[in-house]
């Protein structure tokens, strides 16, 4: 059973990181780019799978434009607090990973994509290695027939924490920059290797792409 001082942090956690995640997206310069070809399936009223690395998370429910998302998160104690943090930005959390609940996670998400939502998914979570797709977002693809669109954020200005995903607080002020990658389907001749291989090209690229913008800027990534 929880502590009392536990189930306190776990009531205001949530609603404190949300408060600082607004703040910090409302103290920096923030720029999208292409943006376009998401928001066409959006038109067109189809729902899409975000991948984006896990050390990014911070950022991205304030990063999200579309109709409605649901993110996989870890079934942890740490999980629970960002699930309860996303609440606060309207997005619905699935429950699992690959060391815990992860099946039962899967098969909701294969589920939850036959209905009106988008589904999000940090494809090198919960442990990594850090930046590397594994093959739980490939599967999605494969199964539900939805494309995939890389999803970025960088800064100029952030800490990053000791952690395996090195994950990034942004620190204002600055600038950040949100970008898009080209969704990628699942093609018939594809393997689900060889879909890793693109979609693992098109995240680094996607990055990349997020980067050189600041360099416009005559600054750097944290």
């Amino acid at each position: 059973m929880a502590s009392l001082s536990e189930r306190l942090l776990l009531r205001a956690g949530p609603c404190l990181a949300a408060g600082l995640i607004r703040l910090t997206h409302a103290c920096l310069r923030i720029e999208t780019l292409r943006e376009k070809p998401l928001q066409e399936l959006w038109d067109a009223r189809q729902h899409v799978i975000l991948a984006f690395w896990h050390d990014q998370l911070f950022m991205m429910a304030r990063g999200y434009p579309g109709p409605g998302a649901s993110v996989l998160i870890s079934a942890s104690r740490d999980g629970e607090y960002i699930a309860r943090t996303m609440d606060y930005f309207g997005i619905g959390s699935i429950r699992g990973s690959s060391t815990r609940g992860g099946r039962a996670a899967f098969r909701e998400m294969v589920e939850l994509a036959k209905n009106p939502v988008d589904l999000a998914i940090t494809p090198d979570g919960p442990k990594g290695p850090r930046h590397e797709v594994k093959e739980g977002v490939v599967q999605l693809a494969r199964l539900s027939g939805r494309p995939v669109v890389p999803m970025a954020f960088v800064c100029s200005r952030g800490h990053r924490f000791s952690s395996w995903d090195r994950f990034l607080l942004p620190l204002p002020p600055g600038r950040g920059i949100f970008s898009f990658g080209e969704p990628l389907y699942y093609a018939e001749n594809d393997t689900v290797e060889s879909f890793r291989q693109r979609l693992q090209q098109a995240m680094e690229e996607n990055e990349q792409t997020a980067g050189e913008r600041l360099k416009h800027y005559d600054l750097s990534p944290v």
